[in-house]
């Protein structure tokens, strides 16, 4: 059976403080479950806090790096896919999830959402408003918006079932 992979996407740096135990908490959530975390494999902000969430759960994390240098990867990162393409890298991001997470983050974030919508993959966002520009999506079930941990393991259920009869 295939692994699910949900990708969860946010800043370098938190903009809201309590970002950080979001992230964490949904990094275990999705290794309680036992799905594949999948992110931008940084030792910084989201990804560091999603990755040790998951880690600290026993869960699996890929790392899709920028760079070219595996050492760069957070420790909490099982699998460092080395790129060396920049933030080019974030097409590898999306199209390798199932379903996307994205928390707070700035341009980086902002352009995987962008990207994943031009896929055609679903993007939950995660306590994140990004603007009007997202209202034909969300008319499209294309995107939904969350702000709590529990709710969210529902709905990210209810869109795997969805798309892949899970």
């Amino acid at each position: 059976m295939k692994k699910i992979i949900i990708g969860v996407m946010g800043g370098a740096q938190f903009i809201n403080p309590e970002d950080e135990e979001y992230s964490y908490q949904i990094g275990a959530l999705i290794a309680r479950e036992g799905w594949v975390l999948l992110n931008g494999g940084r030792a910084a902000g989201v990804m560091e806090a999603s990755a040790r969430g998951a880690k600290d759960n026993g869960g699996v994390t890929v790392g899709i790096l920028p760079v070219d240098d595996p050492d760069w990867a957070s420790h909490y990162i099982d699998i460092p896919i080395v790129t060396g393409m920049g933030m080019a890298r974030n097409v590898i991001n999306i199209l390798s999830s199932d379903l996307i997470v994205a928390l707070p983050g700035s341009a980086g974030t902002i352009s995987e959402i962008a990207l994943a919508l031009k896929y055609g993959k679903e993007v939950i966002l995660f306590r994140f408003e990004v603007g009007d520009w997202i209202k034909p999506f969300q008319r499209e079930r294309k995107v939904h918006h969350i702000s709590e941990v529990a709710k969210l393991g529902t709905l990210l259920k209810e869109r795997l079932a969805a798309l892949y009869n899970y």
